[in-house]
């Protein structure tokens, strides 16, 4: 599924208009990134939480030549799924 396919999907369910189903899926990715930046937790119970890890530097190898390399520290997203979501899926 796509972004204009969620909108549809969130427009048929909700009873709402696509344009107003697409304003409230981009308020919500904003509202989502804002959090995570500012480093909180996003906690919907049972779908899930979003955090921010922090990754630590680390030696790799390139695949195509077997030389080292030095991959730089980051921080990424992770996701962890709620247990009405993952029992929905099983």
């Amino acid at each position: 599924m796509n972004k204009s396919q969620l909108i549809d999907s969130m427009a048929s369910k909700s009873g709402l208009t696509k344009a107003d189903s697409k304003k409230a899926l981009e308020a919500f990715i904003d509202s989502t990134s804002d959090a995570l930046k500012a480093g909180d937790k996003l906690s919907l119970v049972g779908f899930g939480s979003f955090t921010v890890n922090q990754r630590n530097a680390r030696t790799g190898r390139n695949p195509q030549t077997g030389k080292e390399i030095q991959i730089k520290a980051k921080k990424v997203v992770k996701f962890k799924p709620g247990s009405e979501l993952a029992d929905c899926v099983n």
